[in-house]
């Protein structure tokens, strides 16, 4: 069990993650983020414990004061672990680096620990298109990837919590936006 702060797309960007993830499914490739229930996101906060309710306040505080971000995949890309995940890797704007860097420093100030690879000098902005590729398929999935017509542009719409796995979303609120969506 964990939970994750997560920025959503736009409809248009977030269907063409899901045509990723379904191209991956359909060769039977991966079909983990899907069976979990994710929705296509960039992670940027992810912790084993949280208090909600501080962490509702601190999110809804700081979704009111942001406007929709324009976000760019511009790459593919595959983590070293053993998760075998691969994902979009998203272009880091001075725009999207100061959104997490501030939304850090909204957590820190409430007392919100941060794990190393959610710090802003070392978080990597990414959406994962699959994850527990078998090793021998690798090679094929970034294929698939590579055929998605990259970039792919967007925005960064609503910014949410969710608690895994399986993916159940909390909440989510609009960025510069004050009512829940």
């Amino acid at each position: 069990m964990g939970y994750a702060i997560e920025l959503y797309f736009d409809p248009a960007l977030e269907n063409q993650v899901l045509k990723a993830w379904n191209v991956l499914a359909r060769r039977q490739i991966s079909t983990q983020l899907i069976e979990i229930e994710s929705r296509p996101h960039i992670t940027l906060f992810s912790s084993p414990f949280v208090d909600l309710a501080k962490l509702e306040s601190i999110i809804k505080t700081f979704a009111s004061k942001q406007e929709a971000l324009p976000l760019c995949f511009s790459t593919v890309g595959s983590l070293p672990n053993d998760n075998n995940i691969l994902f979009l890797a998203a272009t880091p704007s001075v725009s999207l680096l100061q959104f997490q860097s501030q939304l850090c420093d909204s957590l820190k100030k409430e007392g919100v620990e941060l794990g190393d690879e959610y710090r802003p000098d070392s978080w990597i902005p990414f959406c994962s298109v699959a994850q527990e590729v078998p090793k021998t398929r690798m090679a094929e999935a970034f294929c698939v990837l590579r055929d998605l017509k990259l970039p792919v542009k967007g925005y960064a719409m609503d910014i949410g919590l969710v608690e895994f796995s399986p993916v159940r979303e909390l909440f989510s609120f609009g960025l510069g936006n004050t009512v829940e969506s």
